[in-house]
């Protein structure tokens, strides 16, 4: 069978003859049969795929985290302040980044250029190379912005004094958070920290934030969950997407503005701020899709992915059965479509906590109620309805909240199962933005990329190990 495997197939009427008539047939069409064994060849981890597969514990354990996932109804609730809504921040010197946990020396270019930004918007220091002294003597806690239940686009840079919007979920009354959209060109999430940059820092904490806050008192919780829908039906995939949720946003929130009593020219600022910016949405987004996750989290045995995150160097995953734990590899690269007078070799490797839209179903998982989105991320309407289509063969279910008129209103497909993943070889698809590897220069491009496989088969051998824990701990009790 080796030998049968090592060179091409050729096969004749696939689909209709059986493969093993097809293996003893001449002629016809020759195709290269690209196949790998599940688990990326690691033996011992394919048996512990194997073992997990249909695994009674793993199913009935999926299915409530599943169930808890679909149940979560995020909702915008309040603006306040990282050192408000996150304790942690009001004790200590403490700014939290995209992605894994990563060190100092190890991060890119980009996430450092945005720690010393928002070191300097905080006033501990005056000048870059301050900035950086006190990260190297350690003054300044660097953490991932999943540890505290945040999420942030790109660089994902939450510090003390930042505005932060607080998403509920009102099935259980947990709380995510996220900061704040700055816009395109020079911001702090792409590494940039000149003068205009805090200055537009200190305006959205000192101005808009407040605005926002009292738009929110007035107009009352927003529910989230209905506005993507709405979204999705528009032509968003609420990733690299937001032109219509950022629109709905705006037209829930300029009737409480002007309802405000705030000053004319200052609410003239704040609406002309969100509709300049087509990502706006983003932000709140990405917080909705943390919300639903967590409901999904610390499930034991649920082989259901939680969380997906990159820092510019490595790509994190979490199993909601393995808690918060996290299984790294390298960033897989980004394909792509690049601004003129960039290529590849500019690019930062992947970034951001965005991928928390893919983990809950929209995003690259949703690109088929979204065929414009080819003309940022590059390939055709056919490729953003064929990713779709085929996140379906590594997920639990379907949302039926979230729904693609392009594929007859089917529910996205959601509920990354990692035990698929690896079983199938198929990757979960991210849609997202290139920044340049430099800090400052900012977006690049767009494309689309896909988690690496490395950090799902760990994932299956850590789960694997724990169901097998409880069983010799449960069988030991029994024998007693």
């Amino acid at each position: 069978m080796n030998q049968l495997f090592s060179q091409p197939l050729k096969v004749v009427n696939a689909g209709l003859a059986s493969f093993a008539d097809n293996l003893q047939q001449a002629g016809g069409e020759v195709i290269n049969l690209s196949w790998q064994p599940p688990a990326m060849g690691n033996i011992k981890a394919g048996m512990d795929l194997a073992w997990l597969m249909r695994h009674p514990l793993v199913e009935q354990a999926n299915k409530l985290a599943f169930e808890q996932y679909l149940s979560a109804q995020p909702a915008l609730v309040d603006v306040m302040f990282a050192r408000e809504a996150i304790s942690a921040m009001s004790q200590r010197k403490l700014i939290l980044h995209s992605g894994p946990p990563i060190s100092w020396d190890n991060m890119c270019g980009p996430v450092k250029g945005a720690i010393i930004g928002a070191i300097l918007f905080e006033g501990w220091a005056t000048s870059h190379e301050a900035a950086e002294k006190m990260v190297l003597d350690h003054q300044v806690d660097l953490e991932p912005c999943h540890h505290y239940q945040a999420v942030g686009p790109m660089a994902g840079i939450i510090s003390p004094s930042m505005p932060l919007w607080v998403i509920e979920n009102k099935t259980n009354g947990a709380r995510s958070f996220s900061n704040f959209n700055e816009g395109l060109g020079k911001v702090l999430r792409f590494g940039a920290n000149n003068d205009e940059v805090l200055q537009r820092l200190h305006w959205m904490a000192n101005e808009l934030a407040p605005a926002l806050k009292k738009a929110v008192a007035i107009s009352g919780d927003l529910e989230l969950k209905p506005l993507m829908a709405q979204a999705l039906h528009m032509g968003d995939e609420v990733h690299n997407r937001n032109a219509a949720a950022t629109g709905l946003l705006i037209k829930r929130l300029i009737p409480a503005l002007l309802e405000s009593g705030l000053p004319l020219d200052l609410i003239q600022r704040a609406t002309a701020f969100i509709v300049g910016n087509d990502h706006f949405f983003l932000n709140l987004s990405m917080a909705a899709c943390k919300t639903m996750m967590d409901a999904a989290a610390n499930v034991p045995f649920s082989s259901m992915v939680t969380v997906m995150a990159r820092n510019g160097v490595n790509f994190g995953i979490r199993l909601s059965g393995t808690g918060d734990r996290w299984f790294q590899a390298p960033a897989n690269p980004v394909e792509g479509l690049f601004f003129p007078g960039y290529g590849v070799e500019d690019a930062a490797a992947d970034l951001g906590d965005s991928a928390i839209t893919e983990t809950a179903g929209v995003g690259g998982f949703a690109m088929a109620s979204s065929p414009a989105i080819v003309k940022f991320v590059g390939g055709t309407p056919d490729d953003a309805t064929n990713n779709s289509r085929r996140m379906q063969a590594i997920t639990l279910g379907g949302n039926p909240a979230f729904t693609l008129p392009a594929l007859n209103f089917a529910p996205t497909a959601a509920g990354i199962d990692a035990r698929k993943v690896v079983d199938r070889g198929i990757l979960p698809v991210i849609n997202t933005g290139i920044a340049h590897k430099q800090a400052g220069v900012g977006q690049i491009g767009a494309g689309i990329t896909t988690a690496p496989m490395p950090g799902f088969v760990e994932a299956i051998s850590a789960l694997a190990e724990q169901v097998r824990l409880y069983e010799e701990k449960h069988h030991e009790g029994k024998a007693s």
